[in-house]
């Protein structure tokens, strides 16, 4: 019996040891947790408080490191935050060789165990959307418009003087799909159903496959991902979509050359361009347009979708809003221009992001290299690091009355300061980090503003909105980072009355 005794002290005095090894021994333990313990296993709590209650632990962090970091446990790795405008302005100056964009990105949504890490290593794609696509706006939104015209009535359904009602995430992914995509593929494809359908089964597909890769020990999410993941297949039922389309522009390119009349001025063809010296497949042109829709489908359909319910809860601000759109239209059309003077629609916009938030989090980076930040903290190598974007959105140090919604709080801005880009919604800051900030801020971000612009301009114009049943506004959904609008939300709409 004593040496049964002997023997169980230990083996718990050996399990003792190890565990505070492993402890003392992780190089992040000299960076404050909040959520919970940093020991290992007792961590995982951690992780169930950090998905439980995401904004209330940021804010605590925030606070309490002001000026420095934090770190909170996400499922298997941990990431750290930084604090305070200051610390954000030192994230975005650190070079890609210290703290990376693409490989912080990569982290988050381990792409690279579901289309493989081509995408990451010739990100072409993103240099299209930086060039062609910035220079192409003034010639593409006029067809944006044009599809808005025919897909809002399309997915709201209105009768006479009839309310009807729709849920807001579903028919905002519907519009933006078809709006965006009038832009990546062209018609007909832009309105054949089936395809997109795809193109937004491939956005949830990517978000479903990140939380199961996450969940996987990672010694085995290179041999299950591709076996596991639903965006190949996703990819593969595209193609009888958009192959007939490659087939047909490969075959003008090569008879007429680059440059031919009524040549398409889409992200298809501008993709095609750059995979044929890349002697790129049919499959991994497709992967490319699919990448392009998850950014976009993703992010803006969710922002629209927040500033519907934020217009449905605050009905009063329908009125200045439709003023502005009516005397701008008026002079200037529905063109990127007329776009650029709606002031009030554009801070409509930037108001209900910095409230409700792309993400609870931001400037994502990855440290490719042991790193030393201003103030001391060491970062090491492999760390996952991100700006604390709710907390400084929400600072009543940085925003007047900050929980407050005031949708005409940048257009006031604006008009104070006697100029026109500062505040305007694509504009970042270190103390307006939505689209993150620097050379690696949103690069679709001056196509989705207009996008977006467009869209609410046209919907105030044309439309009553309010909530359904007369509801509060519904309480957006957060789990770690991530943050969305009520699934279930929905907006009654109604026919403008002339």
């Amino acid at each position: 019996m004593e040496d049964t005794q002997t023997v169980l002290y230990a083996l718990f005095a050996v399990f003792a040891a190890v565990y505070l090894f492993r402890w003392r021994s992780d190089p992040l333990s000299h960076i404050p947790t909040i959520g919970g313990p940093s020991a290992p296993i007792l961590s995982y709590w951690s992780t169930v408080n950090f998905f439980r209650k995401p904004k209330a632990l940021l804010r605590e962090g925030y606070q309490r490191f002001h000026g420095s970091v934090f770190k909170v446990a996400l499922i298997g790795q941990w990431m750290v935050v930084v604090s305070g405008p200051k610390m954000v302005d030192e994230l975005r100056k650190r070079p890609d060789e210290e703290m990376s964009f693409i490989e912080g990105v990569e982290e988050t949504l381990h792409t690279r165990f579901t289309l493989g890490r081509e995408p990451l290593d010739d990100p072409f794609h993103v240099d299209i959307i930086k060039d062609k696509l910035m220079k192409s706006l003034t010639a593409v939104l006029p067809d944006v418009i044009d599809e808005l015209r025919v897909a809002v009535p399309d997915y709201i359904h209105t009768k006479e003087d009839e309310w009807t009602t729709v849920n807001t995430m579903q028919t905002t992914l519907k519009i933006v799909s078809r709006a965006s995509n009038r832009v990546f593929v062209g018609l007909p494809v832009c309105r054949n159903q089936e395809y997109l359908d795809l193109a937004i089964r491939f956005t949830i597909d990517v978000l479903k496959d990140t939380a199961l890769i996450s969940i996987i020990p990672e010694s085995m999410k290179t041999s299950l991902g591709q076996y596991l993941s639903a965006v190949k297949k996703t990819v593969r039922q595209t193609v009888p979509h958009l192959k007939p389309l490659l087939d047909e522009r490969r075959a003008k390119l090569e008879e007429y050359g680059d440059d031919y009349s009524g040549k398409p001025n889409d992200m298809l063809q501008w993709i095609l361009e750059g995979a044929i010296p890349r002697n790129y497949s049919d499959i991994q042109i497709i992967e490319r347009i699919m990448l392009v829709n998850f950014a976009a489908i993703h992010t803006s359909s969710n922002s629209i979708a927040h500033a519907l319910l934020d217009l449905a809860a605050y009905p009063d601000y329908i009125k200045p809003l439709r003023k502005e759109i009516e005397a701008i239209v008026a002079t200037e059309g529905w063109t990127k221009a007329a776009m650029g003077k709606m002031w009030k629609v554009d801070s409509f916009l930037r108001e209900s992001q910095r409230i409700n938030g792309i993400g609870l989090t931001s400037v994502t980076r990855k440290a490719l290299m042991d790193v030393t930040l201003n103030d001391g903290t060491f970062i090491p190598k492999n760390t996952l690091v991100v700006a604390a974007s709710y907390p400084t959105h929400n600072d009543d140090s940085i925003y007047e009355n900050a929980a407050t919604f005031d949708p005409f709080r940048f257009s006031r801005m604006r008009e104070e300061d006697g100029e026109g880009t500062k505040h305007q919604y694509v504009n970042t800051s270190v103390e307006y980090i939505p689209f993150g900030h620097g050379k690696h801020a949103c690069p679709g971000r001056f196509f989705a503003a207009n996008e977006l612009k467009a869209m609410l301009a046209f919907i105030v114009l044309n439309y009553d909105v309010k909530l359904a049943n007369d509801a509060p506004r519904p309480e957006n959904r957060c789990f770690g980072p991530n943050i969305i609008p009520d699934p279930g939300a929905e907006i009654m709409f109604r026919k403008r009355r002339t």
